[in-house]
């Protein structure tokens, strides 16, 4: 599996302007709406924050993995951010996240959805990959980090 199976150059944000959790999900959300403008931005916020309210995303060591289902979508979208400052997440150790993949999937593949986010969480347990991912000089060195990794 190739995260750039699943995620577009367009959809990687080097610098998230967002400082609060809701304006991060909207800010990652934003380049789905720009490359389809068909897109329900407002029900996958939505969708997001009611994903959250279940429980924080925020896994630690400033990464956070939001995701969730919509019926309306006809494949599995990735929108990769990174925050130079870090916002707070709510994540479980309490710090704040700089690393940020939004994965969005159809309601109809449950098992693909679970497969990805098992591999993002694998790959961001690498501190290697994590430390490459922050240290990115911009968008396109971010997107190479991206692509090269397994």
């Amino acid at each position: 599996m190739k995260l750039e199976d699943y995620l577009q150059p367009e959809f990687v944000i080097g610098d998230l302007a967002a400082e609060s959790k809701a304006d991060v999900l909207a800010e990652l959300v934003a380049p789905i709406k720009q490359r389809w403008p068909e897109f329900d931005d407002t029900r996958a916020r939505q969708v997001l924050l009611d994903r959250e309210s279940l429980g924080t995303t925020g896994i630690g060591d400033a990464v956070a993995i939001p995701h969730g289902k919509m019926e309306s979508l006809q494949q599995i979208v990735i929108v990769v951010g990174r925050s130079l400052k870090g916002v707070n997440f709510d994540a479980l150790d309490l710090k704040p996240c700089r690393i940020f993949f939004l994965v969005l999937a159809p309601e109809h593949v449950a098992g693909l959805h679970l497969r990805i986010l098992a591999h993002i969480s694998r790959l961001l347990s690498d501190e290697s990959f994590r430390r490459a991912f922050l240290g990115a000089e911009d968008d396109a060195a971010l997107w190479r980090v991206l692509t090269a990794a397994a």
